[in-house]
């Protein structure tokens, strides 16, 4: 089913005060797929919360299914959700850049304030985009979950894919920001992405929408928030650095909970000055607050501005170690820090200043170390707040890379990041050091 798509200009509804507010917050819920049910208890959260005097919170959730309609809210207090319907779709394909465009640029227009939080709420899979679909086609047949904890009408753990599995996939397939999940591929669905329509949207695509939207404001994006797993990476933060001030995320999975919203719509609403810093560790908090001690969870707050400081720093560091990769007592140094080095559900993923910290050990040598300590410098200017819960990510900083052990993704030499550092030359000494 085509979808149906609003002016990227509408007017305000109709009754609204269209007034200038402190925040707006725009929530982009791409439902259609295994976390469908998972939207209905958020988009219940952001409810609770409601807008206010200060504060409007608008949502689009596209739920799983080409029969059910995309809608949009203006969530209020004392209201049921049908009357905070203002905007009816019909079926969208929530991984066509064009839809998340028209879904911003219609609440910036129809909700004007002094500062936005846009959160992009889905499935995640950091920088890496493969097209998972693709397995789908091929008739892999088997079910990905990303998120851990089985949610009431979703897939078991039993009927899903091992996370091992998901590693299998990935490493032939493409990937995305909204990466949803494998589930009944060969049957009824791929991954948001949006099973219905098997599309996602791309870090290159979404950067492209960023930039237009930072275009019709005139200025960046406030906070960006992803609401979605293994996000919190150099990669990300870099390709999209020019359209966004800060950026929430998570370097671990997220569980099926994901952000706490009532918790920090409220906040919001109590403190509406809050800057977009302010705001940005707010969530933070709010997200660790949220798990028990027990689960392994992990959340962080970047400064864009820095990113450019930090990739300067990244690539000193990748032209070090790639020098350290001709000696073999630095390279197994190297091997060794890296082995031990905090790393996420995607085991390619590694903490940065973890790294960096592990790299410093005898024997890499005082260029390395050097470079290192520069590395941890703009790893703190850059991580405005991060935490994190469970033993198993106890060494989280708020911020990974890339870092393989084999042959790195062909798909990786087009982000911005790479073609700015050496980090990916440097994956390939390391590669061949020690395939020799």
């Amino acid at each position: 089913m085509a979808s149906t798509r609003t002016s990227s200009r509408p007017r305000a509804p109709a009754g609204r005060d269209a007034a200038r507010k402190r925040w707006t917050v725009l929530v982009y819920l791409a439902g259609d797929n295994n976390l469908d049910s998972a939207g209905v208890v958020d988009l219940g959260e952001m409810k609770e919360a409601g807008s206010s005097a200060e504060v409007d919170v608008v949502a689009q959730f596209d739920r799983s299914g080409a029969a059910r309609k995309t809608r949009r809210y203006h969530l209020r207090k004392g209201t049921t959700l049908a009357q905070d319907r203002v905007a009816e779709l019909g079926e969208t394909d929530s991984g066509d850049p064009a839809v998340l465009q028209d879904f911003l640029l219609w609440g910036i227009a129809g909700y004007p304030a002094d500062r936005y939080l846009v959160v992009l709420w889905n499935h995640g899979a950091g920088w890496d985009d493969t097209d998972v679909y693709r397995a789908v086609r091929r008739g892999t047949g088997r079910g990905i979950r990303y998120k851990r904890r089985p949610l009431a009408g979703t897939a078991t753990r039993a009927r899903a894919l091992r996370l091992s599995d998901v590693h299998r996939v990935a490493t032939r397939m493409r990937r995305a920001v909204f990466s949803t999940g494998i589930a009944k591929a060969v049957t009824t669905r791929g991954i948001l992405y949006d099973d219905s329509a098997r599309d996602f949207l791309d870090n290159l695509e979404l950067e492209r929408v960023l930039a237009k939207v930072k275009s019709k404001l005139g200025r960046r994006i406030d906070v960006l928030g992803l609401d979605a797993c293994l996000m919190s990476m150099v990669e990300v933060a870099y390709q999209v650095r020019g359209a966004v001030g800060v950026q929430v995320g998570s370097e671990e999975l997220e569980p099926a909970d994901g952000w706490p919203y009532a918790a920090i719509l409220k906040k919001l609403a109590a403190s509406p000055s809050m800057t977009a810093r302010e705001l940005a560790k707010t969530i933070v908090d709010a997200y660790l607050a949220s798990y028990r001690a027990s689960d392994v969870v992990t959340q962080s707050a970047l400064d864009l501005a820095r990113c450019d400081d930090l990739a300067r720093a990244i690539d000193d560091l990748a032209r070090a170690l790639r020098a350290g990769c001709a000696d073999p007592e630095t390279l197994l140094a190297i091997v060794r820090a890296r082995r031990s080095t905090q790393h996420y559900d995607t085991k390619d993923y590694v903490d940065l200043a973890h790294l960096a910290a592990r790299l410093k050990a005898p024997g890499t040598g005082a260029a390395i170390a050097d470079a290192c300590d520069i590395v941890l410098g703009a790893v703190e200017g850059a991580v405005i707040a991060s935490g994190s819960k469970g033993a198993a990510v106890a060494d989280s900083n708020g911020l990974s890379i890339y870092f393989p052990e084999t042959r790195a993704s062909p798909l990786y030499a087009k982000l911005d990041f790479a073609k700015r550092s050496e980090w990916d030359a440097f994956l390939e000494a390391y590669r061949q050091a020690l395939s020799g």
